[in-house]
């Protein structure tokens, strides 16, 4: 279970983090610095301890699809096998064949839906987990470039060779832990996935158009009006 939330925990930077410097910022910037907080986000504490938290509350559900799942797969190897049986046959018969092929097809979906059903509790409390820090992240990012004088960050993915003292990841970390120290784990009814993104982005969108609102309005240019023949 811990393996699986940590791989879901990949998917939270991707939500949340926006351009924190401009183009004429980035080619004056002085301190460079590299974090990756995918890891950031998985290593945090509040993320700890909500996994700790959801596979204890919803230990019923991961060991019923643990289960559920050895069983499915167990039927979807007969198949499996059935369709290596058609496929050495001399001649081969494609009609059996691709039925064979659609039979295990059908099988394999069919199984992925019915263990997305019994896990759906647990994903939506993981996506729940996820969109909370996501909502804070760039404020984790924007302490830990302060904390460590970096006025430009970089995926290490982007990088090509650096030194060990440019990776603020921890500082991401700690700011993490700071600022958001624990996560709830309790889904709030009618809640989807990704809803507290939404919500802050269109919160973001709102303040913008608010002060453009009540910024001066451009005086009209003055002066003699061009005359026309």
């Amino acid at each position: 279970m811990k393996k699986i939330l940590a791989a879901s925990a990949l998917a939270i930077a991707t939500l949340s983090v926006s351009p924190l410097l401009s183009a004429p910022a980035i080619a004056q910037a002085k301190g460079v610095g590299v974090a990756d907080v995918r890891v950031a986000a998985a290593r945090s504490n509040a993320f700890q301890t909500a996994s700790t938290q959801i596979e204890t509350t919803y230990k019923a559900q991961i060991d019923q699809q643990q289960s559920r799942g050895q069983t499915l797969q167990a039927e979807i190897n007969v198949l499996i096998a059935k369709y290596n049986e058609e496929a050495k046959k001399t001649p081969v018969n494609q009609a059996s064949l691709q039925a064979a092929a659609k039979a295990v097809q059908d099988k394999r979906q069919a199984a992925q839906a019915e263990l997305g059903q019994i896990g759906a509790p647990v994903d939506l409390a993981i996506a729940y987990v996820e969109d909370q820090i996501s909502v804070r992240m760039n404020e984790a990012i924007k302490a830990a470039m302060t904390a460590k004088k970096v006025d430009l960050l970089v995926n290490p993915e982007a990088v090509i060779a650096r030194e060990n003292n440019v990776d603020i990841t921890d500082a991401v970390v700690a700011e993490l832990n700071r600022i958001l120290p624990t996560v709830s784990t309790a889904v709030p009814a009618g809640y989807q996935a990704g809803q507290l993104v939404q919500q802050r982005n269109q919160q973001l969108m709102d303040q913008a158009r608010a002060a453009q609102g009540t910024r001066p309005a451009t005086p009209a240019p003055t002066g003699t009006a061009p005359t026309t023949r």
